[in-house]
This record gives C-alpha cells, structure tokens and sequence, in this order.
C-alpha cells in the first residue's frame, strides 16, 4: 500500500543536463492521448491527467471505452484510467494539498450519445450497459497525483469516483469552480442535464427553466444547504461555466452573460459592477480567452482581469437548449479585450478599460499564464462559438450543416503573446511562433509544463467519436515552445523549497554563474522568482489559473553566483488561495524548469498568517560575471515577449521527489488502467486564415440513424430538479420575448478526504 510521504524539495533545474534542442515558437507533436483532451490539469512535474467525456473512444479498460488518462511530460505517452462517471462537461479545481477535485457532469449516456440504456425517474441516463458510465451529474471525483515512484496498481493512485460516498447536493453541468481562501471550493450554477445555452425560449422561468437550470451554489467541503445566486437568474442564458476570480478582500469577481458583480461568498451578497462593453459575452458558449495578469510587487499583486475574444452576437441569435437560433460559423468572433481591476488600491470605481484588439477574433481561445509574465492565447476558431449541434433555427436538417456538428469555423493554428507591461498599441505579437496543423475548437486544452513548454490537446465539437468529420475527435497532442526556448543555457537554482507560508521568514535560493551570461548584478537585478499555477482546465478555461511573483533581493558573489532572498507568499491566502504551485526562477526573461511546491498548510482550514518577509538589502559586485554559453539557435527571432533571449535551448530533465502530503488510506477499491489502444491521427488543419473548405462536410460524418441524433434528442433532456414542470420542451426557435439580463439589459461535509477511512456519508 502507498503511503503518505512528505513534500520533497525536487530542485529539477539543478539535477541533470538538458538533452535535446527545441525551436523557439515551434508547436511538435508531442504522443497520442488515447482519450480527446476535454480536461487536463497538471498533477506533479512528471505527470499531466486528462479527462474527455463518455464516448465510444477506441481506447478499452475493463472491457469498455476509456475517458480518462495520464499524460507522462518524460515520454510523451499515456496511460488510461479508469473513471466511473461521465465527466462531460465538468468543472474542476485544485485542494490544499495538492490533490484535484472534478464536479458534476452529465447523466449516463451510450453509443451516439443516447441516454444510457438504464434511466432514473427523471428520464435521464443513470447507467448505460455498453459504455459502463454511470451519471455524473453529482458526482465529485478525486485524484492524489503519483509519479513513477509510486505504485500505481495502488488505489491510491486512481481516481475515486463513488458518488454514494461523496458527491454534490445539486446536479451540475457546466458549473463554475472557484477555491476560497481557506481552500474550500465554490461551485456555482450550471445545466442540471444538458443543451446549447441555459434557458428556454419564450424564457418564463428564468430561475429553474421549469427543472433544468441550477441557479444555487454550494461548497466543498460543505458549509450547509445549497442557495439561490440572484445573478445566476439575472443573467439567465448565458452564465455556463461562468468566469470566477477571488479577490484580496475576500469577495469574488464573477462574470457570465455582459453583467459583472463582487459577490460575498459568506453573506451572499451582490454588488454590480459595470457591464461589459460592446455587449460582447464570453462565457460558454461564446468562449472568449479570460485570465487573471500577473500578481507582482509592482502592482502590489492587485488582482486585474483581462478579457478577450468571445462574440456580441445578439441576443435573438443565441436561440435556447436545443440549438442556436443563427448559423453560428458565419458570424465573426470578436477581437476585442478590456481589462477590469475589480479592488482598486485607491478605492476608485472599478471600470473597464479598452486594451489593445488581438491579432484576429477569436473564440475559444485560451489564456496561458506564462513565467515570463506574459500571456499566451492558443487554440480557438475565427467564427461560431463553442458547443455542437444538429440543427440551428436557419439550418433544419442536418445534412446542411456545413462543419459536421461544429458550431465554430475558421480554426486559427498560430498562437499569440500578450505583453501586460508592453504600451498600449505594441501588446499583441505572433512574429516567429510556428503555426499547428490541427484544429483546436471546442473541447480542446492547454496547460503550462514544468519546463515552461505548454501542452496543447484535445478538440472534438462531435457529439461522439467521429474520425471522419471536417473537425474530428481528436487524440494527437503537440506542445508549443515559447520564444524563450531561444536560450542556450537555461537557469538552475538550488534550494528551492517545498512547502511556501502566508508572510515569514524568507528562505534563499543560489542561481550558479552557469545559468546566465555576462554582469552578475545586471542579471541578479533582472531575475525573478514565481508561482505558478496552471489550474484545471476545460472549455476554454484555466479555473484557478493565477501567476505571482514573490519579492526577492540578492547578493551576487564573487564567483558568478548569487543568492536570491525571496520573500515567502505575501499574507493574504485569497490572493493565491493554498494548493501547489511551480516555482521558477527567471534570469533575463529566460525561465528555469519548474519544482513543484505546496502553498499555505495543506488542509482545509484558516490559514495561519505572519507579517510580510523583511528582506536584507540587495548586495552587487562588479567584478562577478556568469559563465552560461553565449551560442545563438537562429530558429527564431522573436524576442520581443520575454525580456533579454540570449540563445539556443537544451531540452528535457529527469525528473526526481516524489509529491507528498497525499491524503491517508483509500476506502474503496478502484480499477486499475490496462489495454491502450491507438486511436486515429488528428485531423491535418491548413494554415490559411479562412479556415477549412467545406466541401463534403456532412456526408463526412459516416454516421448512421442512431448516431447521428438532433441536438435536442432525448440525450440533451435536463433532469427535473427540486421541480416538478418539464417546461424545458416549450422551447421553439422563434425566440418570443427573450429573457434579458436584468443588470444591464443584455438584447458537502467537513471530512472531504474521500481516502480517508472514516469518510462515510456524503458532501451534502
């Protein structure tokens, strides 16, 4: 049996060479998934886990389609595993300890997406015989992250997914995430079953949507009876996986349809804030790229918010659960962002601000939070929004569907940086990033990599496995290296420690004269030592994303290294809520590979707090200089995001420790990953701006009756929810007295260790 171990100081940068080179802005294929990449997040330094929703994947364990995997960073492969619930659509987030929680989903369905062969009262999929998921509409999955140091034929090392042991009190579909301070987990809202947005048209009952919308929230662990969120009604329709952000004060920024609030997760309460200009939304499914900037000392880590892309598509275009009302894949995705610091330090009102447009329109873009402090947008299309259908109120049948079920076109293969500290004007760039041959629309993902490389996966806007589609599933991962992937010698510090305090003292890491070149002080003076945390990430989204820079002064020695003096995380747990974090040192814009380290106590609970670090004053010497190779890589010349490029990179590390402080004993008894199998190859995307032909798009599909359902078949019906009407089926296309938006007018129990063996009843 696996046993608990503590946390490990892994120093990865200083325990072996880098071995092979990168191309700086090149995207590579980086291995198969076997499952499409729906939901990632980053276990530990060796280990990505990724989730898809139930579907007919190739890949078998235990006699049935796999959704779910583990990515390994070293080699590229994957292993499957086994999950028990259909994760479709879930939310997700990190625990104090280092642990990650998923929640929600949709009920059980099988082959085409029909509802599992074993209903519940409510009509919907409780179980399906061929696909073996049973409903995850409630369902809170947790997973310890292992390295190969573990034994993963331990249960230790599998998800536990038993929703008669823990679960939510309300079903959730597309709900939104959020830690708290004290590292309890918010969710919020959400589908109760499924559909294309959350509202009925004529749209009645804006609250329940007669027993398939969720408007409460609950916690995890739980603080008692899930309650009503006014703006969850007020912005009805469009609040699906609606962007969450915790403030400094405590309150959090939430954000869904064009309406914006500061909501007291203690009092309930709510406090408008302005709307979004342009009535552009960028919530699901109009999926606009959305990130946190970067929390440093300069901006007294002040919490800002920049939004970017999604759509204004109107009101009446949106249509309701069954489909768009519009043909989606015509309409321009927006480029526009602005940036809202919701808490300014000098107690003005907030307000948003127009920032610079982004290269092109996009939706589903994705905000990466790199350590260079700038902001990379990947993935996305230049028209449509996420989701798929069938069927749109101007395209009835669905051999005119013109992208298969895609309500997206024109997917954008070239990612861009984003330079918060850039003027305004000069903060968007893509001159010498690689451009990827696959489509990435809807269900696609990104995640930061411990050697700052990125992770790009998924993507399949199908409502089962279609290989054969003009955007199919797919399996096929690639990473992008950013510019900084330039660098001929990358830094290694040592002493980089494991576990990170509120305030405290201060603890020193050494960067050795081989990790730089030239003056000491000049690059003692330009490094910086941060935190970052890549989330959970779906949709789109990194819930939980954030990036901060911890306060440091050195002291350069005399034989080219200095000491970094680094102040431990500043004393106020609802900037960077606890959980892990990868700490790097950056020399010259140039980042060190990343150690994994574990912020605040590791339990659900208050977090002590002491005054902010004092550091000792920086020390220079003028003689020192480094050490570090000066040769140049030519494959780029794009430096213009990541402060001094000095030249060509050395690639990947073994990677050492082990991620400890996991929970106690498991309580049940898991399967363990077998059979992996070799799904198709990704679909070949061209590099031309206007997006895929679309000749033969449908009949591409090679789907028969069964599979190839309405979007508004019985798949799609919501659970009946603390109501009794099943007003949902009112819905029709001709939109009549669509709901507005009221603010501005848009036309589970305190023992949440599952592993735990006294855990016995449920979260509610």
């Amino acid at each position: 049996m696996f046993s608990s171990l503590p946390w490990l100081a892994l120093g990865l940068a200083a325990t072996s060479e880098l071995a092979s080179a990168q191309q700086p802005g090149s995207i590579v294929q980086a291995g198969n998934t076997q499952v499409s990449a729906m939901m990632m997040f980053l276990g530990n330094e060796e280990k990505v886990y990724i989730l898809d929703k139930t579907e007919g994947n190739a890949a078998q364990i235990n006699g049935h389609p796999a959704w779910g995997a583990v990515w390994d960073f070293n080699t590229h492969q994957s292993q499957l595993m086994s999950v028990l619930t259909n994760t479709f659509c879930a939310s997700g987030m990190h625990l104090p300890n280092g642990s990650y929680a998923t929640f929600g989903g949709n009920g059980a369905i099988g082959p085409g997406g029909n509802i599992g062969s074993v209903k519940n009262s409510a009509g919907s999929g409780a179980y399906d015989a061929t696909y073996q998921d049973y409903d995850g509409t409630k369902a809170i999955r947790i997973l310890n992250p292992c390295t190969d140091a573990d034994d993963w034929s331990s249960p230790q090392c599998q998800w536990f997914d038993d929703v008669s042991v823990l679960s939510m009190q309300k079903q959730r579909w597309y709900s939104a995430a959020e830690a708290l301070g004290d590292g309890t987990i918010a969710m919020i809202g959400g589908f109760v079953n499924g559909g294309y947005i959350n509202r009925n048209t004529p749209n009645t009952d804006p609250e329940y949507e007669g027993g398939a919308a969720e408007p409460t929230y609950e916690f995890y662990p739980s603080r008692g009876p899930a309650t009503v969120m006014q703006f969850m009604i007020t912005t009805s329709g469009l609040n699906s996986y609606a962007h969450t952000y915790l403030m400094p004060s405590g309150n959090m920024l939430i954000q869904a349809n064009i309406s914006t609030i500061l909501w007291n997760p203690d009092t309930n309460n709510e406090t408008p804030l302005p709307p979004m200009p342009g009535n552009v939304a960028r919530v699901y499914p109009a999926s606009g790229a959305v990130a946190m900037l970067p929390l440093t000392p300069a901006n007294n880590w002040t919490p800002t918010v920049l939004f970017c892309g999604g759509t204004d598509m109107p009101d009446e275009y949106w249509g309701n659960y069954s489909f768009p009302n519009y043909n989606t894949w015509t309409y321009p995705a927006s480029p526009d962002c602005q940036r809202l610091t919701p808490e300014p330090q000098d107690g003005s009102v907030p307000v948003y601000v127009q920032d610079d447009n982004m290269l092109e329109g996009r939706t589903m873009g994705q905000f990466i939070a790199l350590p260079d402090g700038t902001m990379l947008v990947i993935n996305g299309g230049l028209n449509g929004t996420a989701g798929y259908a069938q069927a749109t109120g101007q395209t009835p049948s669905f051999d005119l569907m013109p992208y298969g079920e895609s309500l997206a076109a024109g997917p954008v293969g070239t990612p861009a940086i984003y330079n918060p500290n850039m003027p305004s004007g000069s903060r968007w760039s893509n001159a010498g990033l690689g451009t990827s041959s696959i489509a990435r629309l809807y269900h696609s993902s990104a995640m930061l990599l411990p050697d700052a490389s990125v992770l790009i996966a998924g993507s399949n806007p199908n409502i089962d496995v279609n290989l054969s589609t003009i955007y199919p599933t797919t399996y096929t991962a690639e990473i992008f290296y950013p510019p900084y992937f330039s660098a001929a010698v990358r830094p290694k510090p040592t002493g980089m420690p494991s576990t990170l305090s509120y305030g405290g003292q201060y603890f020193d890491i050494t960067v050795p004269a081989s990790s730089y070149t030239g003056s000491a002080n000049a690059a003692a003076a330009n490094t910086t030592v941060v935190l970052s945390r890549g989330g959970f990430t779906t949709h789109a989204m990194n819930m939980g994303q954030r990036h901060l820079q911890l306060n440091n002064t050195y002291t350069v020695n005399s034989d080219g290294s200095y000491i970094l003096h680094v102040a431990q995380v500043p004393p106020n747990a609802n900037i960077l809520t606890p959980g892990p974090c990868l700490m790097f040192v950056v020399v010259n814009g140039i980042p060190s590979n990343g150690t994994m380290t574990i912020v605040g106590t590791g339990q659900v609970e208050t977090q002590p707090t002491s005054a902010a670090s004092v550091l000792p004053p920086s020390v220079q010497n003028s003689a020192a200089q480094g050490s570090g190779s000066s040769q140049s890589n030519s494959g780029s010349s794009s430096g213009s995001h990541t402060g001094t490029i000095i030249a060509a990179v050395v690639g990947a590390i073994a990677v050492i420790g082990i991620l400890g402080a996991l929970f106690g004993i498991f309580a049940a008894r898991r399967r363990r990953a077998a059979n992996r199998q070799n799904p198709a190859a990704a679909y070949a995307m061209g590099t031309t701006r206007g997006g895929f032909s679309v000749g033969g798009a449908a009949t591409a599909m090679g789907m028969d009756d069964d599979r190839a359902r309405h979007s508004n078949s019985s798949a799609f019906v919501p659970l009946q929810q603390d109501n009794s009407s099943m007003a949902w089926n009112a819905s029709n296309v001709s939109l009549q007295s669509p709901y507005k938006d009221e603010y501005y007018g848009r036309p589970s129990g305190a023992d949440y260790d599952p592993y735990h063996a006294d855990v016995v009843g449920r979260s509610s």
